[in-house]
């Protein structure tokens, strides 16, 4: 039996909701992952989470197995346990941030210095999956290799025959049964590799399946093509994950096409920068014009920073390099990509997503700044 399902619950168009079903809960799709690198979510916590009503986090796997150690968050209740959090989680596989580090790449690992005390340290697609089961985490992903973009096609197909092996190599290292395996496609920007990847990706057999190394500055039109075979060839009964995607317009976007699951740092790092996502544009609360107005961040949002604080007062904590402005920003961000998320879900239950989709795509357009530091 399947540790992770998926089952579908309304299509428009090529949109769709769904419920995947996890040893941890259920999570409503298409849903949004905040991105908690060293199981937490920067400045807030779990119980943040909860009021915010979030149905799923994401935890690194690079960063736990190396301070505290996979061993320590097993022996404190794995994941769960040891982040006081009783929803689903999903760990990705390291790959993404050891390859900043420039690791030497091999048939085998990759090979890299840690980032924390310069030791030698291998990762391979078994260690990966050993790591994330100790781990605990709900879902886990397959070590892949990303290419950076843009890409010759020539190094792009290179580096996805090396994650097809590796595919293998995770899926016969997985022990256990009560937690699941998501595999990735990658392919670069080259819609004919992504048809592949994703078409014997889907062959090696996977629990759901990540659409990895795109939200890596390709244009919004290159993203869409590069989707659209993962797509076509990926199981209509199982998640479409598109990893590290997280601004309002590539949601849409990808949604509009078919992917279920989201995850990105964007919410959260911009908050710490000052900024804040709005449905009429993003908006930098360092401006001075702000600096004596009484109106909320955004009107009519139920979070605790727009119904309680003013602009000024937010301002002013960002001026004064306050925590509680980044908390209160972080808090902000997320309420808004939830709403977001909520809302999208309700549109396409009721065949309103194109609709919503060009309302929301409009108002962005036309209001907001440029201002903020991403």
């Amino acid at each position: 039996m399947n540790a992770v399902t998926w089952k579908g619950m309304a299509a428009d168009a090529d949109a769709r909701t769904g419920t995947m079903t996890t040893p941890h809960g259920d999570v409503m799709t298409p849903n949004f992952m905040a991105v908690g690198t060293r199981a937490t979510v920067k400045t807030i916590d779990t119980e943040d989470l909860d009021r915010l009503e979030a149905q799923i986090v994401l935890a690194n796997t690079y960063h736990l197995m190396l301070r505290p150690g996979e061993d320590v968050v097993h022996q404190l209740g794995e994941l769960h346990g040891f982040m006081a959090w009783g929803k689903p989680i999903l760990t990705d596989s390291g790959g993404y941030q050891v390859l900043s580090l420039n690791p030497k790449v091999t048939e085998e690992a990759l090979v890299f210095k840690s980032s924390y005390d310069g030791a030698t340290v291998e990762l391979s697609p078994e260690r990966s999956v050993a790591v994330q089961e100790a781990l605990g985490s709900d879902i886990a992903m397959m070590l892949d290799i990303p290419v950076a973009l843009p890409a010759e096609r020539s190094v792009a197909e290179r580096v996805m025959h090396h994650t097809l092996r590796w595919a293998e190599r995770a899926k016969a290292a997985k022990r256990r049964h009560d937690r699941a395996l998501f595999g990735i496609v990658q392919g670069g920007a080259d819609p004919e590799l992504r048809a592949i990847s994703a078409r014997e990706t889907a062959q090696i057999g996977f629990q759901g399946f990540g659409i990895g190394g795109l939200a890596v500055g390709e244009s919004r039109i290159e993203r869409s093509k590069a989707i659209a075979p993962c797509i076509e060839h990926l199981p209509t009964d199982a998640v479409r994950y598109v990893m590290g995607l997280g601004d309002t317009e590539g949601i849409l976007d990808a949604v509009a096409q078919g992917v279920d699951l989201f995850d990105c740092v964007l919410p959260t790092r911009v908050a710490r920068h000052g900024k804040a996502l709005t449905r009429d544009g993003d908006i930098s609360i360092k401006r001075a014009e702000w600096a004596d107005d009484a109106n909320p961040i955004e009107a009519g949002c139920p979070c605790v920073a727009c119904r309680r604080y003013s602009r000024g007062y937010l301002r002013h904590l960002n001026r004064t390099g306050e925590v509680t402005g980044q908390r209160l920003l972080t808090l902000h961000n997320l309420s808004y990509t939830y709403r977001l998320m909520g809302d999208i879900r309700h549109s396409i239950n009721h065949g309103s997503f194109a609709a919503f989709r060009d309302d929301v795509l409009a108002r962005r357009k036309s209001g907001g700044d440029n201002s903020g530091t991403s």
